[in-house]
Formats: C-alpha cells, sequence, structure tokens
C-alpha cells in the first residue's frame, strides 16, 4: 500500500517539474521573441532615420576654409541673396567680379556660419599681415593661433576684400581678364596664392554655376553698358546741336535757335503730343528762350 502511495507521489513530483520546465522554457522562449521584436523595431527606426539623414545630405553642402562647416543650400541662397548687392557695389568700385565676391565669401565665412564670421565679421578669411592695425581675433587655419582681422560689419569686411586684391600687386594679372570670365579670376586667386587649398578654383567655379551667381555679373556689366550708350547719345545730341541746354533731370528745356518741338521730342524721348499737353500749346509754335515742361 506504502509502495503504491510512494510511487503515485513521484509520478505527481515528476509531472509537476515537467510541467514547470515546460512554462519556464515557454516563458523564455516568450521573452526572446519580445526582443527580438523591439531589436527589429530599432533597426526599422534606424534605417528610417539613416534614410532621413541621407534625405538632408543631398539638400546640404560641405564648405571648407577657414572652418569646416556643413550648410544647408538654403542657407546659402539666403547668404546670396543678402549680400548680393554689396558685392554688385563692389564690382563697380573695384573691378572685382560680384560672382567671384560672393562664392568666396560663401566658402570662406560658411555662408555667415563660420567662427571668423560670427565673431569677427570677417568673411573673407583675410589675416592680419604686417599693414594692418585694426582689431583683430586668434583662430587656427593653416596654423595654430594665427592673426585674423576684425570688422564692426559685414560691409566693412567686403570693402577690405575688395581693396586687399586691388592693392597688392601679385593680384593684378586678374584685372587684365574680363569681368564676366569668372574661371579664369577663380584659377588666378589660386595660382596668386590667395588660398592653399588646390581645389579651392574648383570649388569656387562650382559654387558659381550651382547658383548662377555669374547672372550678378551681366546685371551689373549691362547697366554699364546701357549707361555707356546713353552717354555716347548725348555726346552726339550735342555735336549736332551745341547751342542746346540739356535741364537738370530732364524736367525742361530751354529753347534754344533751331529748335522744334520734333527735334525736342527726339531728343528727350518724349511724343510732341505730351510736350504740346505739358506746356499747354495748341500748336507747334516756340520760341526762343521758352520754357518747355518735360514731365
Amino acid at each position: 500500500m506504502y509502495k503504491h502511495i510512494l510511487f503515485l507521489l513521484c509520478c505527481l513530483a515528476i509531472v509537476g517539474c515537467s510541467s514547470k520546465r515546460s512554462t519556464l522554457t515557454g516563458k523564455k522562449i516568450k521573452e526572446r521573441e519580445l526582443v527580438s521584436k523591439e531589436r527589429y523595431r530599432q533597426e526599422l527606426r534606424n534605417g528610417e532615420l539613416k534614410k532621413t539623414e541621407l534625405g538632408k545630405k543631398k539638400d546640404s553642402e560641405i564648405l571648407e576654409a577657414t572652418s569646416r562647416l556643413s550648410v544647408t543650400t538654403d542657407m546659402i541662397r539666403d547668404y546670396i541673396v543678402k549680400y548680393r548687392s554689396t558685392a554688385q557695389y563692389n564690382m563697380r568700385e573695384h573691378g572685382i567680379p560680384a560672382s567671384i565676391t560672393l562664392a568666396q565669401g560663401v566658402l570662406e565665412s560658411g555662408s555667415g556660419q563660420g567662427t571668423l564670421s560670427r565673431n569677427a565679421n570677417n568673411h573673407f578669411g583675410i589675416k592680419c599681415h604686417k599693414e594692418w592695425d585694426g582689431p583683430s581675433v586668434r583662430h587656427t587655419d593653416d596654423a595654430p593661433d594665427e592673426c585674423f582681422r576684425k570688422y564692426d560689419n559685414p560691409e566693412e569686411s567686403y570693402r577690405d576684400h575688395s581693396l586687399f586684391l586691388t592693392s597688392r600687386s601679385r593680384y593684378n594679372s586678374l584685372f587684365l581678364l574680363d569681368k564676366d570670365d569668372y574661371k579664369g579670376w577663380a584659377r588666378g586667386l589660386k595660382k596668386a596664392g590667395y588660398a592653399t587649398d588646390p581645389k579651392y578654383a574648383d570649388k569656387l567655379i562650382g559654387l558659381i554655376e550651382r547658383y548662377s551667381l555669374y547672372e550678378y555679373d551681366r546685371e551689373v556689366l549691362g547697366k554699364d553698358k546701357l549707361n555707356k550708350a546713353i552717354k555716347e547719345i548725348d555726346a552726339n545730341d550735342k555735336l549736332e546741336n551745341p547751342n542746346a541746354i540739356i535741364a537738370s533731370k530732364d524736367d525742361y528745356h530751354v529753347v534754344q535757335k533751331g529748335d522744334t518741338l520734333y527735334s525736342i521730342s527726339k531728343r528727350y524721348n518724349i511724343s510732341i503730343s505730351a510736350v504740346q499737353e505739358l506746356n499747354n500749346l495748341s500748336g507747334n509754335a516756340i520760341s526762343v528762350g521758352q520754357k518747355l515742361k518735360l514731365r
């Protein structure tokens, strides 16, 4: 009897242990499956993040001159819009293509995000040199702790960049190039030693072509050509009628001997009827010394 009871108890114990191991084993399997799913989800998230980062890189550029920076194309475009007028002004004043100035500004300053541009308004990485007696900052570039010029505002930096190029004989050959020859200017700057980067010229040309900076050169050159043409027309008019007097800002004209409404209208590019209306003229009769309104 006791043997039967003992046998039953042993069987129950074995079944209980087997059940427990099965339960534990099942639990472990279940936990392993959960960890695997979580890892899978994490890997998916990481994959999406990498895709996003790759997508962003397509809309960004690495700019490296005095600082190495990653900036977006929007930041570069904003910089160009902000300083294009300043670059064009300096082109008119000093003869340096606006496209070159802007490309150098973008590259050297990291589109205004670099250390020198933020701390010293130095957008072109111009070092102190022996003649500089203005404020300065220290920055590591080709060598540790180099001296760089500091300006009150970016416009001063743009002006000093122009003066820097026009006042040094090693850059003289650049000013023999056409103002719209941005490739020649970029290669000339590198050859003259403006930067030590062997790819400096290619970087400038790449920026100019990607962002159509040459259009700003054409705007300046187009306006200059128009002004030249106007001056030539005025000179020819004076030769044809040396006694004519051109009023200030073309607001009026004092009639001289030999003037007619037709000649006056041609001279100032205004219709005869407009001259008549402005001066309450009923016909074509005018007299010497008469002051005619032109606008």
